[in-house]
């Protein structure tokens, strides 16, 4: 194997190894039935989201020849097959992991049925519900009677009909399940204490003969097909245009997209199939992959609340922190200490009750926010819009390129504008990221600034599933320069010098860097030289080599990452002073920390950036430093706890084989509701 092979691992077979730690939570027998079905539906969910983007790019990439190697590191052909037959390998196990997990819901009395299952009485209520509630959304298309095969909408299912006759004057249909429409699941009335539910799929399936009912046909077969595309958007560059105008008209062409991945049903007829990748104008090596009866398992995230509560976590209620508890005023809090947050551990409810004094508070002039993902019924934005109606000065920067978020702040930077708010559509050529707000109050003769520095967006919905990283602080230190990022989002010319925080593109590589080099220093002269990192991905080459660099001088390293990880630890001579680990559980782990030794005087940092080459170059992140040593004790006590977890922590090793971190006897660590507890019983009270 080449140098280049064993010192970086391809960053989207990387990303694959990860969605096969989600799929590990689905067939891990310890957790919840019903939670198994969720991690499914996020395995799909994920999966859908890699094709269309990045299967996508290396589709585009591989047009470029030599080009395409140096821009993305790997022949992309090359890349494309490894990736189908992972896929392929992943798609078998996780039809392995659906049908073990029918079998264990049977045990409970819960059956997913078909409508070769359905009772007389099933198939009444069954047949009412589709009169009533499915069939005004069907559309069928006669396959036989066009002349261009009909156009397979991107996220969209489809049956692929064909009605049999003895003279084998067969015809073909396409009939698209209107899941956007009608729920995927019909739970049946309970027999004998048995819930049985359907799935929308085998509901039309069943009531085939209604559709159908102008033709003459013995019987029907009906095959799931789902089609994938590209996700990019192209803008074009009419400078007439408003960035609005361009990403609405970026938007239609992405439902357009090139195919980049079909998925069927592997029963299918053989001649039905062939039908299908003529009519298509596909080939064989297309990314055609072969599934089971049903696709689009992201449903599946959202199924219904059926059975005992033994099927599903404990709930995990969000705490609140102690010093903000009923206090007269939140800004009076936070002036005397700085306060760290951590979600879904503790409350997001904070946040939004700041905004919400600051949007009434008299002595309050101005708020300013970055956007990035808001909740579908945001009460951040409308703590915002009634701070606007009350007489401050609101403005947001709304991030219009915000992937598959694009169309919804699009109609939040317009309902924000039609308040009153001030919107900032981004900057050209970057996008902004960082996740910060900056509360100006007027206290005596002197205006003092708030400042939020975090790790996640500002939405309630996330804050319950994504562990994040908020600081509220006034600092002077720290608010000074948000103050600065805000002054570079009105004026980008106003770049800024900074001394605390770390601000992508233009200084936070170079930063970090230094303080590896320092560790590198340290570890030379017999100081303590140490970094833990937690990020979501590691795959920049630039920081993977220092890394190296700093393993081979003697530093200790500690990695958590959630996701993709181009680095390969254990190297003899290269990384072996590096350990990766990581965790998957209930909550999403999404917070990016960084701890560096620093002689003994330890530095720590939260930030919103990944060491990816587009988070470091391409976006406005920044990264914060912790300075209040209790803060500093509560960071370092959790990556500690993420460290020790022998339950639901991973390996991350050259193999990416995604083998367990052992216990050596000590008794089971989950790191997660550990850390509740910690939060529990520690910083609640």
């Amino acid at each position: 194997m080449g140098e280049k092979n064993i010192r970086f691992i391809n960053r989207d077979l990387s990303w694959l190894s990860f969605n096969a730690r989600v799929l590990q939570e689905a067939a891990d027998p310890n957790v919840p039935l019903l939670e198994r079905l969720k991690f499914l539906g996020i395995y799909s969910n994920n999966q859908d989201e890699f094709f269309r983007v990045r299967v996508a790019t290396l589709k585009r990439m591989s047009s470029l020849g030599k080009k395409a190697l140096e821009i993305v590191g790997d022949d992309p052909l090359k890349v494309l097959r490894q990736i189908q037959l992972t896929v392929i390998k992943q798609q078998k196990e996780f039809e392995n992991t659906y049908c073990t997990i029918l079998k264990e819901l049977e045990k409970q009395k819960i059956f997913i049925i078909n409508e070769k299952q359905l009772t007389k009485e099933q198939g009444e209520f069954v047949r009412n519900y589709f009169r009533q509630n499915v069939r005004l959304h069907l559309v069928p298309i006669m396959l036989d009677h066009v002349k261009e095969f009909p156009y397979l909408k991107d996220k969209a299912i489809y049956l692929l009909t064909r009605l049999n006759r003895k003279d084998k004057k067969n015809k073909n249909a396409l009939v698209e399940i209107p899941s956007n429409l009608v729920s995927r699941f019909l739970v049946l009335p309970v027999q004998k204490d048995k819930t049985f539910i359907i799935l929308l799929d085998d509901v039309i399936r069943y009531c085939m003969d209604e559709i159908f009912s102008v033709f003459e046909y013995d019987n029907a077969e009906a095959y799931t097909i789902k089609m994938t595309r590209d996700a990019e958007i192209d803008i074009d560059t009419d400078i007439n245009s408003s960035l609005v105008e361009k990403l609405s008209k970026g938007l239609k062409k992405r439902k357009t997209g090139q195919p980049v991945r079909l998925v069927y049903d592997s029963a299918i007829a053989p001649e039905l199939f062939e039908l299908l990748i003529k009519k298509l104008k596909l080939k064989r090596d297309d990314n055609l992959i072969p599934g089971g009866r049903y696709h689009n398992f992201k449903d599946f995230m959202s199924f219904p609340k059926v059975g005992s509560d033994m099927l599903r976590y404990p709930p995990l209620p969000a705490l609140p922190h102690k010093e903000l508890i009923n206090p007269n005023s939140l800004f009076e809090v936070i002036k005397k200490k700085d306060i760290l947050l951590m979600f879904p551990y503790q409350r997001f409810d904070h946040i939004i009750d700041l905004l919400r004094e600051a949007a009434i508070d008299p002595k309050v002039s101005s708020i300013k926010m970055t956007l990035y993902r808001a909740a579908k019924q945001s009460a951040v934005i409308n703590a915002l819009i009634n701070a606007a109606r009350n007489g401050k000065s609101v403005t947001v920067l709304v991030e219009l390129q915000a992937r598959f978020d694009e169309e919804a702040n699009i109609y939040w930077a317009n309902k924000l504008q039609e308040e009153g708010v001030k919107v900032i559509f981004g900057i050209q050529g970057l996008k902004v990221h960082s996740k910060l707000f900056l509360i100006t109050r007027k206290e005596g003769n002197k205006n003092i600034f708030y400042a939020h520095v975090g790790t996640g967006n500002f939405n309630e919905v996330t804050a319950t599933i994504y562990t994040d990283f908020s600081l509220l602080t006034c600092d002077k230190r720290i608010t000074t320069e948000v103050a600065k990022v805000f002054d570079f989002f009105t004026d980008n010319f106003k770049i800024g010098n900074y001394k605390s925080l770390l601000v992508s593109p233009f200084f936070m590589r170079k930063k970090f860097v230094s303080l590896i080099n320092n560790e590198i220093k340290n570890a030379e002269k017999g100081k303590p030289a140490y970094i833990n990192i937690k990020l979501n991905s590691l795959s920049d080459e630039e920081m993977i080599k220092k890394l190296y660099e700093a393993s081979k001088a003697g530093v200790k390293i500690k990695i958590m990452v959630r996701g993709i990880c181009s680095l390969v630890p254990g190297i003899k001579g290269l990384s072996e002073n590096i350990e990766v680990y990581s965790l998957i559980d209930r909550f999403l782990e999404h917070a990016r920390v960084f701890i560096f030794a620093n002689g003994g005087n330890e530095l720590y940092y939260i930030s919103s950036a990944d060491w990816m080459v587009r988070n470091l170059d391409f976006r406005v992140e920044v990264a914060c430093p912790i300075y209040d040593n209790n803060l500093q004790r509560i960071i370092k006590k959790i990556f500690e706890m993420q460290l020790s977890g022998n339950v639901k922590v991973r390996i991350i090793n050259e193999k990416q084989d995604n083998s367990y971190r052992k216990s050596n006897g000590e008794a089971p660590f989950r790191a997660q509701l550990e850390i509740y507890n910690y939060f529990k019983n520690k910083l609640s009270k």
